[in-house]
């Protein structure tokens, strides 16, 4: 037989159901405010890091295999414009000029361009630097002040050097090559596609293989290798 309840355990079971509806309530509340709390910091992040928006699928794998480091520059008329890059149809490869130089002092190069009072406009979105490190300073979406007329939709990599001539040592070189193939892949390009800063304007850069014809090749013939093993 069914236990017949009081007045009284009739109340306080309806308080207690009513405050196990406020206690359900309470807790999407709690978890609603904390979805938007992690919204609007990831939008603060953002806006003070520079980070313009989501990259190309290029970006999260790419920077895990080849250990890339993103040092963006600060978002300026000057070297990071903050131009959306809507398509890449190659990738220009440049060479630093300074010998000896570092990947991130190069990076830091382009940071100091960013009050215009040089009057110069330039930036890469990857420096490859002599113990074959790569520092990432422009995302994959937006253009970078690197090639004239190309910039629209090329992607381009810098390279440091030891000695005057810009020929790279075999630890940038690796890294180059590794680095081209991937983004080479990553855009469904054949090694055509690959161009050196001469290419695209006459001037002399990357200075080692604009004067040596043979090196080039053998670069491309190594970037072509290398997307066969991925």
């Amino acid at each position: 037989m069914a236990k017949v309840l009081s007045k009284a355990e009739w109340k306080r079971r309806k308080k207690l159901i009513k405050y196990a509806k406020l206690g359900v309530i309470l807790a999407l509340a709690i978890v609603i405010v904390l979805v938007l709390l992690l919204g609007v910091l990831k939008i603060v992040r953002n806006i003070f890091s520079g980070d313009s928006g989501s990259e190309t699928s290029a970006g999260t794998t790419m920077k895990q295999e080849l250990n890339i480091t993103e040092y963006f520059l600060t978002p300026n008329d000057y070297s990071r414009p903050q131009l959306e890059l809507t398509e890449v149809k190659g990738i220009v490869i440049h060479y630093v000029s300074n010998a000896g130089s570092t990947a991130t002092g190069n990076r830091n190069y382009f940071e100091s361009l960013k009050d215009g009072e040089s009057g110069v406009s330039a930036s890469s979105h990857f420096i490859v630097g002599l113990e074959g490190e790569i520092v990432q300073c422009i995302p994959l979406n937006e253009i970078a002040y690197a090639s004239k007329e190309r910039n629209v939709d090329t992607i381009s990599i810098e390279f440091c050097h030891p000695q005057i001539d810009g020929k790279p040592n075999a630890e940038t070189y690796d890294a180059l090559v590794r680095l081209t193939a991937y983004l080479c892949k990553e855009y469904s390009l054949k090694t055509e596609a690959v161009l050196r800063h001469y290419d695209v304007t006459g001037k002399n850069c990357p200075k080692y293989y604009v004067e040596d014809a043979a090196a080039w090749t053998q670069f491309l013939a190594d970037v072509a290798a290398a997307m066969e093993k991925k």
